[in-house]
């Protein structure tokens, strides 16, 4: 490989360290020899190393990467050649890959995989509204510059429309799609099976198909049966559905790109942005307004809905004093929602008290109606957890049940009194269900902010595998 021993020269660089090699190039890190000692990749590529297909790959990674621009992209600055190599000048991430960040600790916290989902989500919608596919997702690929996901090696990427079928294989087995795989027609969905892998290792330690030999990792890629968390397995159930519906073999009942960017586990409109403080303040505004003229209930809701943006601008603030001034302003505000709460509930009693009244009649007069009778009595379950104080999610669940089951016999019920009954015990559950969601919200941040931000650079070597 034209790489050698010794790294190759460039004019405005000088090259040290080998980072990585694959069979068609290395990455070196170098710096710029200028007054500003800018620290970059430079990835060499052996000209006499390139076959008809790997010239048009690296033609295609030059042509993506050139033309976009994200933060969470790696960028290319630059491209040179010589009459043996040809350099793609890459941004410099610090941080190593994300391989090398799960194996250092085993397997990542929820809350962790989950803000580098985020990111990895926000750089593929970025992509798929331009119809890019990149066809080698995998951790090895995937960098880290501080606390910042950057999606690197576009070696295999093709611009791709979502009906595009393609029959070559591309990418690294342990992280293919069983459709690729198989070397059936496969399109840009390949991608979301890939992220579904990813974070499979990340919350596991260990890729869902990880085995001893090729022979065995083949046998599991081919079999029919389905995914299955490791037992035990100690996940949210957004994480959970996430996860299984990625890690669906049949490319046609996968999660589809739409919804996986819409997931409430991904949720990518409360991942830390420069944009997350500004939203969190707007909201927090109107929240005191309603405080200031007592409208209690409105003032919590809004509140609850600040504190979800203020925790992400914690995360994403990088300067210390900012951060520790964040949290201050976090707690006093979570301090006055727990206020509000109690001055909620006071007024929601009387509110509550009439509600048990009326559900009492409606269940005599649901005698000979079995399945809104259960559905009224899994209802009570859930408000008798919740005066009980088990604001829990399985609490949620319950309210949730009960609500799905009233809704399609309400649409079956005819006028009279009844619905009448009906439809204001609905309107009583979800005002519980969503009193008691955002509890559950303001709890959760109460957890985050008082938690330091994983420190995602340190004690990772730096690193840049190519396949």
């Amino acid at each position: 490989m034209a790489a050698g021993f010794a790294p190759p020269k460039l004019s405005e660089f000088i090259l040290t360290e080998r980072l990585g090699s694959g069979t068609y190039a290395a990455v070196y890190k170098a710096y710029r020899k200028k007054d500003s000692r800018e620290v970059v990749a430079v990835k060499v590529v052996g000209k006499k190393s390139l076959n008809k297909a790997s010239t048009e790959n690296l033609l295609t990674e030059i042509e993506i990467l050139k033309t976009v621009r994200h933060p969470h992209i790696v960028q290319l600055k630059d491209f040179q050649w010589d009459s043996e190599n040809i350099y793609l000048i890459m941004e410099w991430c610090s941080g190593g890959d994300l391989s090398r960040f799960i194996r250092s600790r085993h397997m990542l916290p929820e809350r962790v995989a989950r803000r580098f989902l985020q990111q990895l989500a926000c750089a593929l919608q970025f992509l798929h509204e331009r119809n890019i596919s990149h066809l080698d997702l995998k951790p090895q690929n995937i960098l880290l510059s501080g606390s910042v996901l950057k999606l690197a090696d576009f070696g295999f990427a093709q611009y791709m429309s979502p009906w595009d079928e393609k029959h070559v294989l591309r990418g690294s087995p342990l992280y293919m799609a069983p459709e690729m795989v198989c070397r059936r027609q496969y399109d840009a969905r390949v991608d979301l099976w890939s992220v579904g892998v990813i974070l499979y290792e990340a919350l596991f330690g260990r890729p869902p198909f990880a085995s001893r030999s090729y022979t065995e990792l083949e046998e599991k890629i081919r079999s029919d049966w389905p995914i299955e968390l490791p037992p035990g397995a100690r996940v949210s159930r957004d994480c959970r559905d996430l996860l299984l519906r990625l890690l669906d073999r049949d490319p046609d009942s996968r999660l589809s790109f739409s919804a996986f960017f819409a997931h409430p586990f991904v949720d990518l409109e409360h991942m830390p942005s420069a944009e997350s403080l500004g939203r969190a303040t707007e909201l927090v505004v109107k929240a005191v307004q309603k405080d200031q003229r007592g409208d209690w209930s409105a003032a919590l809701s809004l509140y609850c809905s600040a504190l979800e943006h203020f925790v992400p601008a914690i995360h994403y603030e990088t300067d210390i004093q900012r951060k520790e001034a964040l949290r201050q302003k976090v707690n006093q505000y979570v301090s006055r929602a727990e206020e509000l709460k109690a001055l909620v509930a006071s007024d929601n009693k009387i509110i509550f008290e009439e509600a048990k009244s009326a559900r009492d009649i409606l269940k005599e007069m649901s005698r000979s109606l079995p399945r809104l009778l259960s559905a009224l009595e899994v209802a009570s379950a859930a408000i008798a957890q919740e005066e009980e104080g088990q604001e829990s999610q399985e609490t949620l669940d319950l309210y949730q049940q009960s609500l799905g089951e009233l809704l399609l016999v309400l649409a079956a019920e005819p006028q009279g009194r009844r619905r009448e009954l009906l439809h204001g015990e609905i309107k009583s559950l979800m005002s519980r269900a969503e009193y008691l969601k955002e509890q559950l919200k303001m709890r959760e941040t109460q957890t985050e902010a008082s938690m330091d931000r994983e420190a995602l650079s340190e004690s990772v070597k730096s690193s840049c595998c190519l396949q």
